[in-house]
């Protein structure tokens, strides 16, 4: 699994023309589901989500969670995480979850999140999605 989290001012996904998610400042988080993936590794990464100390405090230091400046999370299933990029010009995806399965685990992590944080949007699975992002930095981490 594989969460490519963006600090941001704000955040929003659209379908079909219509703004299905969206947050104000926090964490905009593109999530990648592989096969190897387990509800372990799931529970470890949101853990790890909303305790990673992205935002600044008070000195300009990154010291506080988006927890702690009551931020939003943004979550948006992202299966060209998983691409295969070594080698070649074209990504391949055989490392990627079936999409059944990722839906399945995306789904699972994202009601994880919600336990632990109240303010929490996601996109729509498997949709054809655009998403907009000011990057607040920028700051951007992988985390896997």
């Amino acid at each position: 699994m594989k969460l490519l989290i963006q600090r941001a001012k704000q955040a929003s996904v659209t379908v079909a023309g219509e703004v299905i998610g969206a947050i104000d400042h926090g964490q905009m988080v593109l999530v990648g589901i592989e096969k190897a993936d387990t509800e372990v590794d799931l529970q470890r990464l949101a853990d790890k989500l909303l305790k990673y100390r992205m935002f600044s405090d008070e000195d300009g230091k990154m010291n506080l969670n988006v927890k702690q400046v009551d931020g939003g999370v943004l979550l948006v299933s992202q299966f060209t995480l998983a691409a295969e990029t070594k080698k070649g010009l074209r990504p391949g995806f055989s490392t990627a979850a079936v999409p059944t399965e990722a839906e399945r685990l995306f789904d699972l992590f994202v009601e994880m999140v919600r336990k632990q944080h109240d303010n929490v949007a996601t996109g729509e699975f498997g949709a054809d999605m655009q998403v907009a992002l000011i990057n607040d930095g920028p700051v951007t981490f992988m985390l896997d």
